[in-house]
């Protein structure tokens, strides 16, 4: 497990979502729309993190 790693998805989460409220506050449909993204790319390395961590289990 990388908790670097796992912390760079938690805060790309955050900066998405203050990207999304930004674009909620403002009515800025792209910063909404890229807010969204950045979460789901946050989603995906969090997922990518969970399987490593269990496939390093699997080996030990």
């Amino acid at each position: 497990m990388s908790i670097e790693d796992r912390a760079k998805a938690t805060g790309k989460n955050i900066e998405g979502k203050a990207q999304e409220a930004l674009g909620n506050i403002t009515g800025d449909p792209e910063d909404k729309t890229e807010g969204k993204a950045k979460q789901a790319e946050s989603e995906v390395r969090h997922a990518v993190e969970d399987v490593k961590d269990n496939v390093k289990k699997k080996l030990d």
